[in-house]
């Protein structure tokens, strides 16, 4: 009995506590409801708006950004305000572009799909496709010619002068080329078995040579192009070259001036279209060309000239260092010790030498005058 009075009791007490806490205090002001509205003093905040600034919607929507991050996203369109000096400082994101054959992106990463899906695995099948066929060009064919450049009467068919610009601009060619390749596919290469270490060393001096040796080239291709201008203008018997393929695949020269159509191909698509363009874009890469914007969108439209003639460039001159070394018999000493014998040059350029003969070029261009006077009298004795 005991025991149920003192459970009821504690129930009842239980009850009453409760009741008294859920009552109302006397002193608080009455709570809002539908009919008496807000508190006096109380302002609503606007409704948020599509153009509203980070600050107003701060006060609208506390803790809602969202105007901020539109704005680095548009800042490539509208740069945003900074108090950081320099070009483009405001600008977070790039506007987007569509170059051809990516996706419609930021301006950085649509040039990012261009060089990975374009410029890296297409230039690089397309130098390998070139280094495949000169390779199989040689194992089928062998070198090319039967004279040897030495012995008999020579000829000098380079000046010393011409040969030192030619030495000067193909070093600094293999410097860069070499340079070039690592940088743009070392990372599939060299970096697996390197190691991030190593690579990331041999990478960094790379990278360095090449930003300097990039105007000595450009300076060694200038000499070039004027010192061989003249020789490599058009003539009526270079489509009789073309059209024979030069005799590569009947084992018959056909005959041409100095430098033939092929060598003329070389000299205006390679160094002339493609040489301007590796140098232009280059200079602009280095920051040399003065009074020039170099935003974002100026480098990496740079690069993507750059690269391209680059690969375009390696693949002509693979098959130009070839012919000059292992294609053609004697035409390396040609360019070493600057002469070729008369056999040589009526083997590889007929006309050359029937002008030569003639009197109308001088068998020695270079050196004692009395000597350049009598070289053609003791050939033609």
């Amino acid at each position: 009995m005991n025991k149920a009075l003192s459970r009821w009791l504690a129930v009842a007490l239980l009850g009453a506590a409760s009741a008294w806490a859920q009552a109302p205090d006397p002193a608080a002001p009455p709570a809002a409801t539908a009919s008496n509205g807000p508190p006096p003093g109380f302002v609503a905040p606007a409704e948020p708006k599509a153009d509203d600034s980070n600050a107003a919607r701060a006060k609208s929507q506390p803790g809602n950004n969202a105007p901020f991050w539109r704005g680095v996203r548009n800042s490539g369109e509208a740069a945003g305000v900074t108090q950081v000096p320099g070009l483009e400082t405001g600008v977070l994101i790039q506007r987007f572009e569509r170059y051809p054959g990516v996706d419609y992106a930021t301006a950085g990463e649509a040039w990012r799909q261009v060089r990975n899906r374009f410029i890296i695995p297409y230039g690089g099948a397309l130098m390998l496709i070139a280094l495949v066929a000169i390779a199989l060009f040689y194992f089928g064919r062998g070198t090319m010619g039967h004279a040897s450049a030495e012995g008999g009467r020579r000829i000098e068919r380079f000046t010393p002068f011409e040969r030192a610009a030619h030495w000067l601009n193909a070093i600094a060619f293999v410097l860069l080329g070499v340079s070039g390749i690592v940088m743009a596919f070392g990372k599939f290469l060299l970096l697996p078995w390197m190691g991030h270490t190593v690579f990331g060393l041999i990478t960094y001096w790379l990278k360095t040579l090449h930003n300097f040796v990039g105007p000595l080239f450009a300076v060694s291709l200038l000499v070039i192009f004027f010192t061989f201008v003249k020789d490599n203008l058009p003539r009526r018997e270079d489509w009789t070259w073309v059209k024979k393929a030069g005799g590569m695949f009947s084992g018959h020269e056909v005959p041409s001036h100095r430098f033939n159509a092929g060598e003329k191909g070389i000299f205006w698509g390679g160094v002339f279209v493609l040489g301007l363009t590796v140098v232009a874009s280059g200079l602009v890469l280095d920051h040399l060309v003065p009074n020039l914007a170099y935003t974002r969108g100026t480098m990496q439209i740079a690069h993507m000239f750059h690269a391209t003639g680059a690969v375009l460039m390696l693949c002509a001159f693979f098959g130009h260092i070839y012919l000059g070394t292992l294609g053609m018999r004697g035409a390396y000493t040609a360019m070493r010790k600057g002469y070729v014998s008369e056999a040589w040059a009526q083997e590889h350029h007929a006309l050359w030498y029937e002008d030569i003969r003639a009197g109308k070029i001088p068998a020695q261009r270079s050196g004692d005058p009395a000597a350049r006077d009598a070289l053609p009298q003791a050939r033609q004795a």
